[in-house]
């Protein structure tokens, strides 16, 4: 696995590979109007990448495949952290979040986590500051503030 820096080209896979994994890796924990609300399969494209391109942004690839990707602010924010479908449990979100928790000189780090994602960032040292709902393209969807100092 090669972690490296995003680049535009990877828009592509990343909106596939974000879509992919919100309707089957967090479908046991969100109904098929959360997942269609929180994934719609319309990204706004350019925002996203420049959104990326603002922060610290990093892609794992396997054999020329995009298999995950994340950003973190420059202030600790860890805002996006997704693995492909058929890439979990493989230690790729580790590694990306290795690569993003370095690339960040914030002693405070935060996230907001899906129901999903909630017990990889309690292994990882976050702790639950609140759980909140975030409403969605008229959603409403359970997410967690997760803090972690060092």
């Amino acid at each position: 696995m090669e972690i490296r820096r995003y680049r535009p080209s990877d828009l592509a896979q990343i909106s596939q590979l974000f879509y992919d994994t919100v309707h089957t890796v967090n479908a046991a924990d969100y109904t098929k109007e959360q997942l269609s609300a929180w994934a719609t399969g319309q990204l706004d494209l350019t925002a996203w990448n420049d959104s990326l391109l603002a922060h610290e942004s990093f892609v794992a690839v396997i054999n020329d495949q995009l298999v995950g990707f994340g950003d973190i602010t420059v202030d600790g924010y860890l805002d996006r952290l997704y693995v492909h479908k058929d890439y979990q449990g493989q230690g790729i979100a580790t590694a990306l979040c290795n690569e993003l928790e370095a690339a960040t000189a914030s002693t405070h780090l935060s996230t907001h986590a899906s129901i999903t994602a909630k017990p990889f960032f309690e292994h990882r040292g976050y702790g639950v500051v609140k759980e909140q709902q975030v409403t969605r393209n008229g959603v409403q969807l359970t997410n967690y503030v997760m803090e972690k100092k060092r």
